[in-house]
């Protein structure tokens, strides 16, 4: 009984830190003055209120804007249904896409904490740009249908994007970054960081969709882009004021670079042969003791790139310290290029699943805008169907890391429960559930309004709460997978990866609506996406995303069983 009584219990509770008098912590991280980081007044949760606060502000701004913004497009710039979904999912995974910029700046020239603080600032002026240009029909009522005004707009939008981009991978990679990998409690407390800061964005999200929302169709688009602007600003004075207790890596050179000297080692060296045993003189400097608790073991896959680490006898009588790195590379850059390509498969299997998430910023809103949107005495904007999605993340997250986790430990013995794979998995099955019910929701709204009536937009909350509890599954598991598969060197640049899928998913989404609608829509027809949806069949569209995501679901089992991380 007694041991059944300690299996129950989390595993942060049964695990003793691993040297309770080292003072400083073991994976090589300094404080603010470059000096080690001391374990008791620096990194752990104390550093990461600070980082969470900024990120928590920044969720408020991003879906303050994403949520309503295919209604600020139809109703103020006037575009199209397919037109503004299109776009809508064109400057989320412009979001997505920019977190390379920011990972690439942070791993090779400003650190995570400087490139926080820039693109911070960025984003505060974006939200300005967004605020002017959403007053310009009140402080300029003819300019209000102008070009200007257009043009105000995306150039806000897409100053929010890089602004976003930035800080996106750098937030979570420098929270993770506070928890020493080598301490087993901070190990364990590390995964909870990533449960908890996907639950702190969707509470900023909550607040978005609920007043901001209601802020925006109510009073006005310049008040509700206002505040938000505002928070930015507060978010960025409450992320500097946590500098001296954060804890930062030491920057390890360009990963890029890196990245490219193993590729032309490899291919200046496909002469050489590699014997069958593996046991070639390959090259490794000499690494400090913190840097060998980083370290990464030679392995088989891609033994081609193994070339590139085969000693060369240097000419001319320079010494082997002098070796050309173009020619000759360490072990360990050849292992960092291996890691990368074999997340590349899982990733690609992971991009219809944020195309699905897509719906709900463009198609799922275009539903429910043909829905009625009336709940007792209360009108329902379309936008604000999505706070069940955030609701479900709210809710379920402190389920599954505080419930689930134990429980499935138990059967698994595993620390997390699911193996991360196994976790992504569930998410994906997920969504193939909510597809297919948002497409009998459409069959059914299609059937009433043939005959006169209508469906109340409350038919749509299943959709969102399936979708949310598969976010808390993929997108949570995503930034822990590729946080914790990537290189030691290029964290910031593993957390991009998992912003990218998400950018890669709504570009997917975009092409797709494309496709559907020029496939569809030619010879007069209306289409499956017309501007009256009566006239169409988007339960159709949602069919085929429920087949295509099964074939994805297929697909990602099958990378997984193949995966060796």
């Amino acid at each position: 009984m007694e041991a059944a009584a300690d299996e129950e219990k989390p595993l942060i509770h049964h695990l003793s830190p691993q040297d309770d008098g080292l003072e400083h912590t073991s994976d090589g991280t300094v404080d603010i003055n470059k000096q080690p980081a001391r374990r008791r007044s620096t990194g752990n949760w104390r550093a990461c209120y600070f980082i969470l606060g900024a990120e928590f502000t920044e969720g408020i701004c991003f879906f303050g804007i994403q949520k309503n913004l295919v209604t600020y497009l139809t109703s103020v710039l006037h575009e199209s249904n397919v037109d503004a979904a299109r776009n809508v999912s064109t400057w989320i995974g412009s979001c997505f896409f920019t977190p390379l910029i920011g990972a690439f700046l942070a791993d090779t020239y400003w650190g995570r904490y400087r490139a926080i603080v820039v693109f911070l600032s960025v984003y505060t002026v974006g939200m300005l740009v967004m605020t002017l240009s959403a007053s310009i029909p009140v402080l300029m009522p003819s300019l209000s249908t102008s070009e200007i005004q257009r043009a105000m707009v995306y150039l806000g939008l897409y100053l929010v994007a890089l602004g976003t981009g930035g800080i996106k991978p750098c937030t979570s990679a420098l929270g993770a970054d506070q928890f020493d990998t080598a301490d087993p409690v901070e190990r364990v407390t590390k995964g909870s960081f990533f449960n908890w800061y996907y639950f702190l964005i969707n509470v900023g999200s909550l607040l978005s969709t609920t007043v901001l929302v209601w802020v925006q169709d109510n009073v006005g688009w310049g008040v509700g882009y206002a505040i938000p602007m505002v928070l930015m600003g507060f978010g960025l004075v409450v992320f500097v004021s946590g500098r001296k207790v954060y804890r930062y890596k030491k920057l390890g050179g360009s990963p890029l670079k890196r990245l490219s000297q193993v590729v032309v080692a490899a291919a200046r060296n496909y002469r050489l042969k590699l014997p069958d045993d593996g046991s070639a003189p390959l090259h490794e400097e000499e690494m400090s003791p913190s840097q060998v608790n980083c370290s990464t073991e030679r392995t088989s896959q891609f033994r081609f790139l193994d070339r590139a680490a085969i000693v060369v006898p240097p000419s001319s009588g320079k010494a082997v310290e002098t070796m050309d790195p173009w020619r000759t590379c360490t072990v360990s850059q050849v292992e960092e290029l291996k890691m990368l390509l074999r997340m590349c498969p899982v990733w690609a299997s992971l991009l219809f699943f944020f195309a699905v998430t897509a719906q709900m910023s463009s198609t799922l809103i275009e539903q429910g805008m043909a829905m009625d949107n009336r709940v007792s005495r209360f009108t329902v904007p379309p936008a604000s169907l999505s706070t069940f999605d955030i609701l479900a993340v709210a809710a379920f997250i402190p389920i599954y890391d505080l419930v689930l986790v134990p429980l499935v430990r138990r059967a698994t013995g595993r620390d997390r429960g699911l193996s991360q794979l196994q976790r992504l998995s569930v998410g994906l099955a997920l969504s193939v559930l909510a597809m297919a019910y948002s497409a009998s929701v459409e069959m059914r709204r299609l059937k009433a309004a043939r005959a006169g009536r209508s469906v109340n937009i409350m038919w749509q909350t299943p959709s969102y709460v399936v979708l949310g509890v598969a976010e808390v599954f993929t997108s949570v598991g995503i930034m822990e997978f590729f946080y914790d598969e990537s290189p030691e060197t290029m964290k910031s640049m593993g957390a991009a990866l998992a912003q990218l899928a998400i950018s890669a998913g709504n570009y997917l989404n975009s092409a797709v609506l494309g496709v559907v609608a020029s496939a569809t829509g030619h010879g007069g027809a209306p289409g499956w996406i017309p501007d009256d949806l009566n006239e169409g069949h988007l339960d159709y569209f949602f069919w085929m995303m429920a087949g295509l995501s099964v074939l994805n679901l297929l697909m990602f089992i099958y990378f997984s069983l193949r995966y060796k991380g």
